[in-house]
């Protein structure tokens, strides 16, 4: 079967396709013929060498958290009735960027009848996360939510949660095409943070106190400036890191400030908790309250050209991979 590997550390063209032998589902696993494979910013960063003190991942390996296509094969201890079943589910690390991938059994989701298996796999890292951040910053009707990134797979998803509780959000991203689709999903303002004074303008539109809770998803400035502007007594949540490592935030200056800080520490998931949480975001998506924006897809070949546009900044939404 072909896999898309890492040789070494470095840029995309360090993915390359190879062949190896396929497979065998071990006791308690199962092996799932991949239709659909997750691709993640982090991967980017681990692919490139500079995440190594977080992620102690050595090349060659194979990445890919999350896979979804249909059960070839069970291995012993595991119930029949999984094999033909279309499923998603974490791959417990890597291994997702291939045709066939090895996964446990009590990681396996059924594919909601009114979901397909692309938006599926597209809920299992940024609805995970999403749906637990959002839980975490406790969002009441009525108050200012302000999410950087907003256009990106977990932004999305969040500008909608908290539309849906009745918050008012204010979105900040790159470009007007970005900013266009956060209108689109539920943002009652849209603010460019390439733009000089842009969380200012955030600040005089939440009626000069702030919001009252920050999802930030870009880090670096960016997330600085955010966490700058939230209200006195807020809560902000520092889940992303794309522009530049993750906002650096003083716990005694935010305790001064009154201000709630929840860090990349505060979303590791036991594999039971990140089972469940995934189980409730597809509901969500299934019930409507929802939807993933699935902005790219690429061949599993073409893995460096996703890995590629991700570092770009120019996608939107979602970048899987259809095998």
């Amino acid at each position: 079967m072909r896999v898309v590997r890492v040789e070494r550390f470095g840029g995309p063209e360090v993915l390359v396709t190879r062949e190896v032998p396929d497979p065998v589902a071990g006791p308690g696993q199962v092996v799932v013929d991949v239709s659909v494979a997750d691709t993640m910013f982090v991967e980017t960063a681990i692919r490139s060498g500079v995440a190594r003190q977080w992620f102690p991942v050595e090349p060659p390996y194979v990445p890919g958290g999350a896979v979804g296509g249909r059960v070839l094969s069970v291995g012993e201890g595991v119930d029949s009735g999984w094999a033909g079943r279309h499923v998603v589910a974490h791959t417990g690390g890597g291994g997702g960027y291939a045709e066939r991938a090895v996964v446990r059994a009590e990681a396996l989701i059924p594919v909601p009848e009114r979901l397909d298996t692309r938006q599926a796999v597209a809920l299992l890292h940024d609805g995970v996360t999403g749906v637990g951040v959002f839980d975490g910053a406790e969002v009441k009707p009525g108050e200012w939510v302000l999410v950087t990134a907003a256009a990106g797979g977990m932004g999305i998803l969040l500008v909608q949660l908290a539309h849906a509780a009745g918050a008012r959000v204010a979105a900040a991203a790159r470009g007007e095409r970005k900013l266009g689709l956060a209108r689109e999903l539920g943002a009652d303002v849209a603010f460019d943070y390439t733009e000089p004074g842009w969380a200012e303008r955030v600040r005089e539109a939440t009626g000069g106190t702030g919001p009252d809770v920050v999802f930030d998803g870009a880090g670096g400035e960016i997330g600085r400036g955010a966490y700058e502007i939230t209200a006195r007594g807020g809560r902000f949540s520092a889940h992303g890191a794309p522009s530049g490592g993750f906002s650096p935030i003083d716990p005694e200056e935010a305790g001064r400030a009154g201000v709630t800080v929840r860090g990349i520490q505060d979303v590791r998931y036991s594999p039971a908790e990140q089972k469940r949480l995934a189980e409730r975001a597809l509901a969500e998506a299934a019930s409507g309250r929802i939807r993933p924006v699935i902005g790219q897809t690429f061949p599993l070949d073409r893995a460096s050209e996703a890995h590629a546009a991700i570092e770009s900044r120019e996608v939107i939404g979602k970048t899987l991979l259809l095998v």
